[in-house]
């Protein structure tokens, strides 16, 4: 089962419900606690590109060396032989659509329009266009929002995304794909730039890396998003989307952690 990696994950429920549900890891208390202290330390935005040191945290060795599994991600993504490339697509996309919205789940409380009043990642900022082409700036869990009711809406549609025996997929399935996962990449680079404290403070950072290597490693096999979309994380992609080491043996030198980018400017999309 693709994604079954992921101990927070459980069944894959009808997404608000998931939303709605008590992660035992993220309990009301406990992100109350942790809340307390991050927020003592958390600046809001201010447009300009945040410290390396600050943003950069999920680089360092101690972190990204923190997965939930040890097999090739490669091997995973790749199309079954006997399964139609439509229903892998179909099949995986799905279960990305809500890994990561239960991965953001576990954050929601820290992301709020004071916290974060743009979408943003690395030196992008992110607007939304609704179905008119307009162009909008809008707060990160305002975007987060209008990403996972979208994607809501597409995967529980039956003539996109047909679940009974003979149903054809429509022509344009693959561009559909395509924009789901360019929409689902902009909220993981925003967990990994915005809310990586807090990811770490709940214990959850091996399951964002895990979660953020095999999307990328997909995405990579099918041609998904395109790399000019990607390249702001492609420090962070290299690290993690690496063949992981055979178990344990002799001990190593730590990777040596990509320089930050020089990038002083910001990009909008």
């Amino acid at each position: 089962m693709v994604g079954d990696y992921s101990a927070i994950s459980g069944d894959n429920t009808d997404m608000h419900s998931q939303r709605n549900s008590k992660s035992g890891l993220s309990c009301k208390m406990v992100l109350q606690a942790v809340g307390k202290v991050l927020r003592k330390s958390k600046t809001k935005p201010n447009g300009k590109k945040p410290t390396a040191e600050e943003k950069k945290q999920y680089l360092e060795a101690e972190f990204t060396k923190v997965r939930v599994v040890d097999f090739d991600l490669k091997e995973l993504v790749m199309l079954p032989r006997e399964i139609d490339l439509n229903e892998w697509l179909a099949s995986n996309t799905t279960t990305f659509f809500n890994l990561i919205n239960l991965q953001y789940s576990t954050i929601s409380e820290f992301c709020t329009g004071d916290t974060c009043q743009a979408m943003t990642a690395c030196n992008t900022i992110y607007y939304w266009y609704d179905e008119r082409g307009k162009k909008t700036k809008c707060t990160a869990p305002q975007y987060v929002d209008f990403v996972m009711s979208l994607v809501q809406k597409l995967v529980t549609d039956d003539d996109i995304f047909p679940t009974k025996y003979g149903k054809e997929f429509p022509n344009a399935f693959e561009s559909l794909i395509k924009k789901i996962c360019r929409y689902l990449f902009h909220v993981l680079a925003h967990l990994f730039w915005a809310h990586f404290k807090e990811t770490v403070a709940l214990d959850l950072q091996g399951h964002l890396n895990t979660l953020y290597a095999h999307f990328i490693v997909f995405v990579r096999e099918f041609n998904l998003v395109d790399p000019k979309e990607t390249c702001i994380m492609d420090d962070l992609s290299e690290i993690l989307c690496a063949p992981a080491p055979p178990a344990p043996a002799a001990p190593s030198s730590p990777a040596s952690a990509p320089s930050p980018s020089s990038h002083n400017h910001v990009t909008e999309r």
